[in-house]
């Protein structure tokens, strides 16, 4: 059998036959510089792409440039703080975009992606191919790589410019995955006018996660990076719809959708998600960035010199409730429009949890935009007077260490104090003196008098150490800068402290600091370390809270605190100062205070259910007095207001009953706040600690006196049948000159003359009584007092010298420097000042001699 014969030459190698051979060594060299010229450029290539550093940015993922989304406590987006370029960005992780938006953006911008080195050539002839034919750019030739290397190194449209965009593309794919190439994509290149990455602007255009959209959604997002200004669906639906079916179109024809889904998608109108409305509680966001309420309410690394998780957190969780936020952001501006008419420009709120400090509404301010206002500013953070609003830590305070209970009886009268500027002596708002006042009534109705003198039993140094446990560690300076008139709120505070120490009493006196972060999610992936540490989990979120919780501190006794809670509770024992229907009045049980500082400058309002408490301020920023509003017609309306609004997200509920191990429910006289004898005409039910109620002395001051009733004065040996007894009341020194002017039922001090003398007198009918053990002291000046002679003055200038003396002594001896002078009813003297060092003390037959008190004249 044959072997077949080899095949003959064909038309082209007969073609080449025909040539001489010089013709055929042309034609070869041709073909060898061809091949050089059409394998040199990639070479070039090869060569700029290994000499080319890659990008930074792609190495340091850590470093990803991201703005921060701030959420409320149920996940409602608040706001979103841009990444340093000013632009809206959320880092991705490629598992977690989805698939939808992966094979649009393939179909839109590079079919062939998984398939090419980073250059695509037949992209690059078909875009000169339709250049040339067309004279115009039909499409571009631009690899997704290459889109990522021009957004990395952005550089003109020059060849040149083209050459090294290649180079860098060629070196992105020799050193990341492809799944990695997408990724950095889909999060480094605009998705519109101020937005860098997919996830900004799926959340902004659709506000949902990337995964979540739509086939028609994730087309139309895969349109933008071709234009983003373009496509801008803001400026028009129109164009950004064109691009977007034809990009479905792409999908169809590479496989990527099925015609189903592709004809459901092109039916699918454009529907934008709403803009958002507001800024989202800026005065709390500016407050947790910068770190104004403390390490304990916000994020921050452990370590010195360590930066804030909150500076590369994507979201932040803050423990505000945006609802009630809203509606008190909505009662603030209608509280300072209400009040216009009397110079009053601003309002800020705070709301805070008891149990756990956190902050659930957080108003800095009426409008952040009121410039004429000031709304810039942060009321929850500026340092205001407080007023009164200190007055229940003064009492608990001395509750604890002065065995004060809320039946002690305090002075309400005219009292003076020294001071390093001279005396100071209280007044009442209402300009009136109440004599003997318990201290639940004194606390109830906010009267000063009796308050500033509990903090001169304590002295100002245990004052603020007690109030700087309570976190108002802005009372920075020396106690005796303060004096006593801190029981009045001489002395500056933050809102949102003043608002803690409250919560402190609504907790039983255990310390929490204030929370305004609940849980972050970083904008890396944290390392193993990291991980087990703050328990992140897989999504980048915080399974715990960004603070550690915390038991809280000690800081008032828990029983004195009850007793604090059920006084500021107690509508009934308030009624003399605010009378019935007051803002403090709601429609459930609360503990509330209000303040007003000096001048009518700020006022606030402040209380608690046994979930909630609520802080409000009042007044100008500038620190201009307001039109006589007070803390129950300024601040107490908008207290009431954003009260009612709080209930609605923690239903109220009473409070807890006192514990009956401690505390005792027991009857006391009205008047005196001892245990009740026969004399006492009125009594009341008071709630003491049970050490303090076994302790209880009888009523001192109701005695029952036998009268001549023919007269009026005392019996003596007057026959029965002419006598009766009558209870009349008894005061100390301190108190008896209140007590003459406002008229109370004093004992008469004379034995009635139709009858014999009384026992112990020296025998004259219609002698003086003095009380046994009765006590004289001087009422004014007080001890350590300095007067300053006015040069300027001319006339004779002088003070009253002034005596507490006790019913039943009708004369006293001022013995001024050592010489005595009698002096009868009303026991003053007026004595012309004298320069020099002085000595006063008060002496009377029958009384017991008060301790001599000094004073100054310059």
């Amino acid at each position: 059998m044959n072997a077949p014969s080899p095949p003959g030459p064909g038309r082209a190698g007969r073609w080449l036959a025909r040539l001489g051979p010089r013709a055929r060594r042309i034609l070869r060299r041709a073909a060898q510089i061809a091949l050089a010229l059409a394998v040199a450029p990639w070479l070039l290539l090869a060569a700029l792409a290994a000499l080319t550093p890659l990008p930074p940015e792609l190495g340091a993922p850590e470093d990803h440039a991201v703005s921060t989304v701030l959420l409320d406590r149920h996940g409602t987006v608040l706001r979103e703080l841009r990444a340093g370029d000013g632009a809206r960005a959320r880092w991705l992780p490629l598992s977690e975009a989805g698939d939808r938006i992966q094979r649009a953006l393939l179909a839109a911008e590079d079919k062939r992606f998984a398939r090419h080195p980073g250059v695509d050539p037949i992209a690059i002839a078909r875009a000169i191919g339709q250049l040339a034919a067309e004279r115009r750019v039909v499409s571009g030739g631009s690899t997704i790589t290459q889109q990522l290397a021009r957004t990395l190194v952005p550089r003109p449209r020059t060849a040149r410019g083209k050459l090294g965009e290649a180079a860098l593309a060629l070196r992105i794919e020799a050193s990341l995955s492809k799944r990695e190439i997408l990724e950095q994509y889909l999060n480094r290149v605009a998705f519109g006018p101020g937005l860098r990455g997919v996830e900004a602007a799926s959340r902004f255009y659709f506000d949902k996660p990337t995964r979540d959209l739509s086939l028609a959604e994730a087309a139309a997002l895969a349109s933008m990076p071709r234009g983003p200004a373009l496509y801008d669906p803001r400026r028009g639906t129109g164009p950004l719809e064109r691009r977007r079916n034809r990009v479905l179109d792409r999908m169809l024809a590479a496989g990527l959708a099925g015609e189903a889904e592709v004809a459901r998608a092109r039916a699918e109108p454009i529907a934008l998600a709403p803009k958002g409305g507001g800024l989202g509680a800026p005065h709390l966001v500016r407050a947790v960035l910068g770190g104004a309420l403390g390490p304990g309410a916000g994020l921050h690394a452990e370590g010195p010199g360590a930066a804030s998780p909150l500076v590369r957190a994507t979201s932040i969780t803050l423990t505000i409730d945006r609802g009630l936020q809203r509606e008190i952001e909505v009662l603030a501006q209608q509280t300072v429009r209400g009040l216009s008419d009397r110079d009053v420009g601003a309002a800020a709120v705070v709301v805070i949890e008891n149990a756990t400090g956190e902050i659930l509404a957080y108003v800095g301010s009426h409008d952040i935009d009121d410039a004429a206002g000031l709304g810039h500013n942060d009321g929850v953070l500026a340092l205001r007077q407080p007023g009164s609003a200190l007055k229940p830590f003064v009492y608990e305070l001395a509750m604890e260490q002065l065995g004060f209970t809320a039946a002690t009886v305090l002075p309400d009268v005219e009292l003076s104090f020294p001071t390093a500027d001279g005396n100071y002596a209280p007044r009442n708002y209402d300009g009136r003196f109440h004599g003997p006042v318990r201290l639940r009534d004194a606390l109830a109705n906010s009267y000063n008098v009796p308050a500033v003198w509990a903090a001169a039993a304590l002295g100002p140094e245990r004052v603020i150490a007690r109030l700087r446990e309570l976190g108002l560690r802005s009372l920075d300076r020396e106690p005796s800068r303060y004096g006593v008139a801190v029981a009045l709120g001489d002395g500056e505070v933050r809102l949102i402290d003043l608002a803690n120490a409250y919560a402190t009493l609504a907790r039983g006196g255990l310390y929490l600091p204030v929370r305004a972060v609940r849980s972050f999610a970083p904008s890396s992936p944290p390392s193993p370390s990291s991980q087990a540490a703050s328990s992140v989990s897989a999504r980048g979120e915080s399974d715990a809270p960004a603070a550690p919780p915390e038991r809280g501190v000690r800081v008032l006794d828990a029983a004195r605190a009850r007793v604090i809670v059920d006084i500021l509770a107690d509508d009934r024992a308030r009624l003399a100062s605010f009378g019935e229907g007051n803002a403090l009045e709601l429609p459930f049980p609360v503990a509330a205070k209000t303040g007003t500082s000096k001048g009518f400058r700020d006022n606030v309002a402040v209380g608690f259910t046994p979930d909630v408490t609520v802080a409000v301020w009042v007044g100008n920023f500038d620190g201009s007095p307001m039109g006589g509003v007070s803390g129950i017609t300024g601040a107490g309306p908008l207290f009431r207001d954003a009260m009612l609004a709080a209930a609605r997200v923690r239903p109220p509920r009473p409070f807890d009953p006192p514990d009956p191990e401690q505390l005792a429910e027991v009857e006391v006289c009205a008047l005196s706040g001892m245990r009740p004898t026969a004399a006492c005409p009125h009594r009341r039910h008071e709630l003491l600690p049970r050490g303090d109620a076994a302790a209880l002395s009888p009523c001192d001051m109701h005695e029952a006196v036998r009268i001549d009733r023919r007269n009026g004065l005392r019996a003596g040996a007057c026959p029965d049948a002419a006598v009766e007894e009558r209870v009349f009341e008894r005061y100390d020194a301190e108190l008896t000159a209140w007590a003459r002017a406002a008229g109370r039922p004093l004992a008469p001090e004379s034995a009635s003359p139709l009858c014999g003398a009384l026992a112990g007198l020296d025998g004259a009918p219609g002698a003086a009584l003095a009380g046994a053990g009765a006590r004289v002291r001087v009422a004014y000046p007080p001890d350590g007092a300095r007067f300053v002679l006015d040069p300027s003055i001319n006339s004779l200038q002088a003070i009253r010298l002034r005596a507490d003396v006790p019913p039943g002594v009708p004369r006293v001896r001022f013995v001024l420097d050592g010489r005595p002078i009698e002096v009868g009813p009303p026991f003053a003297l007026d004595w012309p000042l004298v320069p020099g060092a002085h000595r006063l003390r008060i002496d009377a037959d029958g009384a017991v001699a008060a301790e001599e008190i000094a004073f100054s004249v310059e």
